[in-house]
């Protein structure tokens, strides 16, 4: 992949762009301001200042732009000031200078060639006072500043000659009634202690009209837009997690990550980007240096007693060269007496410039120090940190039993992903050390199983798929069926949730083997799991499944209420009118009271999913949020808990909370839930940006409807998808494109066993017919719908609409569209309430209900600006011109003249504009002229669509003024 050199976006920087804009409001209005603009190499400070300039400049205001050079104190003198004015003499010419050419030549050399006018002063050159050359030059910005807004930039200050600093400073403190704003940059880790920037800018500070704005790195999400711009895609969570992690946010450091062609960074630092990290740390003296290879080994961050122990070097000597580090900024100090690089990838950079035998040699010190003492690193640490150390000395045996007691010390914090991580490595050096089944108690297969459960919890499903095929090529099926059977149904589950298949033949041979083993509680639980997996494929099987599961815990005394089966089984029972909700809660219940997470976060996404399914959003909402917490807490966030963020974003769709739904969607994407559980939350926030017109919203809808080429999806996943295709088909006005979404969602053989996802696809088809005039189409969805149960009150309000929805343009469509704004008023979800009432309107306004109309179209008016649907928002304004209410949706005059309504009937007859014109005794261009404007006010494109308009709302025949309401 190749990646952009720069990024062209400016990310995570409103607000200090807001605040320069601010400061330039000030200056316009003659109150001259001075921004002072900090931020580490790298971080961004051109990037805004090219923003910000444009801004400006587009705005009518001049820029001028000087640049500081790295020559320290005796550099050139007034360099920046020499750039600005250079710029002034090209686009202005001497006079600019009015007549001070001699004088301006001590900051602008090419000056003392150009002849002249009399200079008042006549002084040398060299002579000129330092004083009276600061008058001239604030005097030239004030003339600059009188024509335009004058914005003058002096980059890199910290490198700033001392005569520079002193302008400046006159500048700041001279300027009056100006419309000058001064903008300076510096990089914060240049200041070391004795930089004489740092008293320049604490006196600055205390000027009148001085601002400072700090810029810091970039959050994770920064990252990810700076890098989706420079590949030109949308960066994998994982790509995100790991450039961010080596780069902090620094924009520099992640362009030239990202140059180096790979999304994920790079293994290995570019040359370039190394050289200019390495250029620093060799500017330190040796010692200071030699310690920095010592601390690169021990991390980004180090206590000073850990690396003490491991540099062995008198105390006076590591704090000289520590301090020498912290005042070159290659490492900054805590309050807590730690250390850390003041960038990760310098950290790396000295790291991979050790030498094979100083690095094995460095990391065994470490390894042996934190063995002796487990303090000296941060609680919790010391097995993952031996372990690393271990590894990295290249101590294979040694490494091999820390990786697995780092392992089980992991999985204890439920930090899962390291589990697995450590876990893999014990695989790695298995097959190094010749002794390490006896060395670790266990054979490899116990290893395969360990690490296959670490994988799956930390959503590496692709990973763990795998490691099933590993573990079932080494098992012995006829010596160990459980133990075969467990693995065969990990397999199954994995590939229905990768979307590779149904994982039917693998869980179906997991029940044949554990068909014939005595019951015990190993049994059981594979038992329900299997129901659980069956139940969305093959119900029948798996209730009786379920039934065997449930007697086998009764017999050997297992609380049923904790099984996966009653969970995933139960909530499904079609008989219950609560879905099993009542059984749910028991289960939630004693979740809690045993501390059994895992099953209460599995109790908290299905109650929150049939809390939703019965139509209590806010009740869903608070399952859910309640369960992300848990899942969190616990490290099953992207396994067990999946889908608890989307089913929250799901609840607050529903409630009109869009803000917060696509918030929580956003936390969904950063999570990155493996597989299919990943599909669900880039649906809904598909759909709710196609809802807003965001701009992102094609992109993510065509990433959610890539799901339907997997080989298998599951018929709740598949359904939705269907909905969503013919939506933005519609959306899009493609007439083509909803057709055939519609046809292949009628086509779909479960969309008769779900109604909770099959009323959405419905209302959906009924609308492409409608809208295409499919009469065939519709037909096609009704017979679908008289078998389609309807049980809930969503469910209940889809069914209304798609009896609503054929009616337009009969006496029959006000009655059923106010059923059916009737029904999505009950069940309170105020978006598809508010296209409802459009279609009201329409009904209405062909019935001759005028103030009917007007209210519902305000009314969907209000949804759309409360909801920020602008689609929504622009078809009700639409509608308010076409039947003449004014504003959002007051009643007001007519539309349409009595002429053009005269004219429109003929057009809807199919005369053409000559025979209009012979009708009403007018000439054709009249005619023609007449049809133009009736065009235009209903909003079509053509004259058929104005006829076809003109029937559906009744302005052929309007009802006499007498009898019209409002």
């Amino acid at each position: 992949m190749t990646a952009r050199a720069a990024s062209t976006v400016l990310v995570g920087r409103q607000s200090e762009l807001t605040g320069l804009r601010e400061a330039l409001g000030r200056a316009r209005a003659g109150d001259p301001a001075t921004v002072l603009v900090g931020g580490e190499a790298g971080v961004g400070k051109t990037r805004l200042l090219e923003e910000f300039g444009a801004h400006a400049t587009a705005t009518g205001a001049r820029l001028l732009i000087g640049q500081c050079l790295e020559l320290g104190e005796a550099g050139l003198p007034f360099a920046p000031f020499a750039a600005a004015l250079r710029d002034v003499l090209r686009h202005d010419g001497p006079a600019a200078f009015a007549g001070y050419e001699a004088e301006f030549a001590r900051l602008l050399p090419e000056l003392a060639r150009v002849p002249a006018a009399a200079a008042p002063t006549g002084l040398p050159v060299s002579d000129t006072p330092r004083g009276y050359l600061f008058d001239l030059v604030a005097d030239l910005f004030r003339r600059l500043a009188e024509e335009r807004p004058l914005v003058l930039v002096i980059e890199d200050l910290h490198w700033a000659d001392r005569s520079t600093r002193d302008l400046i400073d006159f500048l700041v403190r001279a300027a009056r009634s100006t419309r000058l704003l001064l903008v300076c940059t510096y990089r914060t880790d240049e200041l070391h202690r004795g930089h004489p920037l740092r008293p320049f800018l604490a006196e600055l500070d205390r000027a009148r009209g001085v601002g400072r704005v700090e810029l810091g790195r970039l959050d994770r999400d920064g990252t990810a837009a700076v890098l989706a711009d420079l590949l030109g895609v949308e960066p994998a969570p994982r790509a995100v997690d790991d450039v961010h992690g080596r780069t902090q946010g620094n924009p520099f450091f992640i362009e030239e990550l990202a140059a180096a062609g790979d999304p994920v960074g790079c293994a290995v630092l570019p040359e370039t980007l190394r050289d200019l990290l390495l250029a620093r740390v060799d500017r330190l003296p040796e010692p200071a240096q030699r310690v920095l290879r010592i601390a690169a080994a021990g991390g980004t961050r180090f206590a000073h007693e850990l690396l003490a122990e491991v540099a062995g070097l008198p105390e006076n000597e590591l704090e000289d060269a520590l301090r020498a580090a912290v005042a070159g900024q290659l490492v900054v100090a805590d309050p807590d007496g730690d250390y850390e690089f003041r960038h990760a990838l310098v950290r790396e950079a000295v790291h991979d410039d050790l030498l094979p035998g100083e690095h094995a040699r460095l990391h065994a010190r470490y390894a042996a120090a934190i063995e002796a003492q487990p303090h000296l690193v941060a609680a919790g640490r010391a097995p993952a940190e031996i372990a690393h150390h271990w590894y990295a000395a290249h101590d294979h045996p040694r490494a091999l039993i820390a990786a697995r007691e780092a392992a089980g010390a992991a999985g204890d914090r439920y930090a899962y992903a390291e589990q697995s991580r450590l876990l893999e490595r014990v695989l790695e050096l298995w097959e190094l050390v010749p002794d390490a089944g006896d060395r670790l108690g266990m054979d490899h297969l116990r290893v395969l199983e360990e690490t296959l459960a670490a994988a799956t919890t930390a959503g590496d499903y692709s990973r763990a798929l795998t490691l099933t095929r590993a573990g079932l090529a080494e098992v012995d099926t006829a010596a160990e069926p459980l133990r075969a059977a467990r693995l065969l149904h990990r397999r199954g589950r994995l590939l229905a949730l990768l979307g590779k298949s149904d994982g039917t033949v693998e869980v179906r041979e997991a029940y044949r083997l554990a068909g014939g083993m005595a019951d015990a509680p190993e049994r059981v639980r594979l038992l329900a799991d299997i129901a659980a997996h069956l139940v969305k494929i093959d119900p029948a099987q798996a209730a009786s499944v379920a039934d065997e599961a449930m007697a086998a815990a009764e017999a050997i005394g297992e609380d049923v209420a904790l099984l996966p089966t009653r969970i995933a089984l139960l909530c499904r029972t079609d008989n219950a009118p609560d879905l099993g909700l009542a059984e749910l809660r028991r289960a939630e219940a004693l979740a809690r009271a045993t501390g059994n997470a895992p099953a209460l976060v599995s109790a908290l996404v299905y109650l929150s999913d049939v809390l939703y399914e019965l139509g209590r959003y806010a009740e869903s909402e608070e399952a859910a949020a309640a369960g992300v917490s848990e899942a969190r807490r616990v490290g099953i966030s992207r396994s067990t808990g999946a889908y608890l963020l989307s089913n929250r974003a799901e609840a607050l769709i529903a409630l009109g909370r869009w803000d917060e739904a696509d918030a929580a969607c956003a936390e969904a994407a950063r999570i990155d839930p493996p597989g299919v559980s990943g599909l669900h939350w880039l649906q809904l926030r598909a759909g709710l940006r196609l809802a807003r017109a965001h701009p992102a919203a094609d992109e993510l809808v065509g990433r959610a409807l890539a799901f339907l080429a997997r080989p298998y999806l599951w018929p709740n996943h598949r359904l939705p998808l269907h909905e969503l295709r013919i939506e933005a088909a519609l959306a899009a006005d493609d007439k083509v494109a909803a057709l055939a979404a519609s046809r292949a969602a009628l086509a779909d053989e479960r969309l008769v066993d779900l109604p909770r996802e099959g009323w959405p696809v419905l209302s959906a088809v009924a609308s492409a017919a409608a809208r295409v005039g499919d009469a065939d189409l519709a037909a096609e969805a009704s017979a679908v719908a008289a078998v389609l149960p309807v049980r809930y009150p969503a469910e209940q309000a889809h069914a209304a609409q798609v009896t609503a929805i054929p009616t337009g343009g009969t006496p029959a469509a006000l009655p059923a569209w106010r059923a059916a704004v009737a029904e999505w008023r009950a069940v309170g979800q105020p978006y598809p309430l508010g296209r409802a009432l459009l279609a009201l309107a329409e009904a209405a306004a062909a019935a001759g209900e005028r103030d009917e109309v007007a209210a519902a179209v305000r009314e969907a008016a209000d949804i759309a600006t409360r909801l920020g649907a602008a689609p929504l928002g622009e078809q009700a304004a639409t509608l308010a011109r076409r039947v003449g209410l004014r504003g959002a949706g007051r009643p007001g005059p007519d539309l349409l003249t009595s002429r053009e309504q005269e004219v429109l009937r003929l057009v809807a007859e199919g005369h053409s504009n000559s025979r209009i014109a012979e009708r009403l005794f007018i000439s054709p261009k009249t005619a023609s002229v007449h049809v133009s404007r009736i065009i235009a006010k209903l909003d079509v494109t053509n004259r058929v669509e104005a006829a076809a308009l003109a029937h559906r709302l009744g302005l052929l025949d309007p009802v006499p003024p007498a009898q019209r309401r409002g």
